[in-house]
């Protein structure tokens, strides 16, 4: 794991007006956040879960499960960034005003949009990539910090959130022609400075890039997991497969290529599966975790097949057919109409 660059900023919990509270206490309980603006209110959906993604032999498996809070909360699907990419947003990603009965934002949907011009990529990006992979990643990563502050302009009251807890998290997975296969975190936090009373001005950070894949010599080659709300995630399954738990283990003693593979993700040798087995296994392993009725979605990532769809998120994350086939090449944040 690649840390490029830390900024942590400290959100003390004062002032009596609460305009944005992601209390874990509170975010499990109520997936519907709210937003205090004078004269507004609003309503935040979190796309709360897990996302798993395994670089085996000949693709990329990219799983994710929703955390069933209750029914305001969103799947964290992936939405295609073109042929060769997809994003995975994580924390609060559709806001909107019930007042006025109107959309803010769907940022997962408008992702594929979210592009800011960046002449070349920053010094602590091109360590670790050249020329334009770096720029683009940084493209994307830009653009949504634009999207997010202009939703977050809207914020003038005390916004609270538990230490470390991002706003929001960006997954980025992609196997590029000549590359290989890499997976991104982009998180972004939030500062506020107060100007008068209980008058805020709310701001998102720059987004802190983490590279997770490639891994680095001599690292295992196994499964990658993110969670949000990261304070208090369920165990990794990783972690569950080394604790020998026994939703998993009745799974792999009752199957010998269910066996092989999971001794091929302990021993740090993901590139030896074959992707149809990963694939199985993995919606086996998420099923046997996961409660009744909880979403999933799954993709592959393939050197030549580009992204095939195993399960496909529910309708109301579908991209209309032009946006998956315009892929990164949108005109730029900059220069689109805002949806507000």
């Amino acid at each position: 794991m690649h840390v490029f660059f830390r900024r942590i900023t400290t959100v003390a919990i004062s002032g009596t007006l609460i305009a944005l509270s992601f209390l874990v206490s509170k975010a499990r309980a109520t997936p519907q956040e709210t937003y205090n603006v004078p004269g507004e209110e609003i309503v935040a959906n979190l796309a709360a879960g897990r996302v798993i993604i395994a670089v085996v032999k000949d693709a990329m498996v990219v799983g994710t499960v929703e955390s069933p809070i209750e029914a305001g909360s969103r799947l964290p699907s992936p939405t295609m960034l073109g042929s060769e990419r997809v994003g995975i947003l994580l924390g609060a990603v559709e806001w909107v005003s019930p007042v006025a009965g109107r959309d803010l934002a769907r940022l997962d949907k408008e992702l594929p949009r979210l592009r800011s011009h960046v002449g070349s990529a920053s010094p602590h990006l091109r360590q670790y990539e050249e020329g334009a992979e770096a720029a683009d990643i940084e493209a994307v990563g830009q653009g949504l910090l634009e999207r997010l502050n202009q939703v977050a302009g809207l914020l003038h009251s005390r916004v609270e959130l538990p230490v470390n807890e991002p706003i929001a998290e960006l997954i980025i997975a992609d196997y590029l022609t000549g590359y290989g296969p890499e997976v991104w975190q982009l998180t972004y936090g939030i500062n506020q400075e107060q100007q008068k009373g209980d008058y805020w001005d709310t701001r998102v950070l720059r987004p802190v890039y983490l590279q997770f894949w490639p891994p680095e010599k001599g690292q295992p080659r196994t499964l990658i997991e993110f969670n949000y709300p990261p304070k208090d995630a369920p165990i990794s399954l990783l972690q569950l497969l080394r604790q020998r738990d026994p939703r998993l283990t009745a799974m792999t003693e009752s199957d010998a290529k269910m066996a092989e593979v999971a001794n091929d993700f302990l021993a740090g040798e993901s590139n030896k599966i074959l992707a149809v087995d990963a694939v199985q296994f993995l919606r086996a392993a998420l099923t046997a975790i996961s409660t009744p009725q909880t979403r999933e979605t799954f993709l592959s990532l393939g050197r030549e097949t580009g992204v095939q769809w195993i399960l496909a998120p529910p309708s109301d994350h579908v991209q209309p057919e032009e946006e998956r086939e315009r892929g990164p090449d949108v005109p730029s944040l900059k220069s689109s109409p805002s949806s507000e």
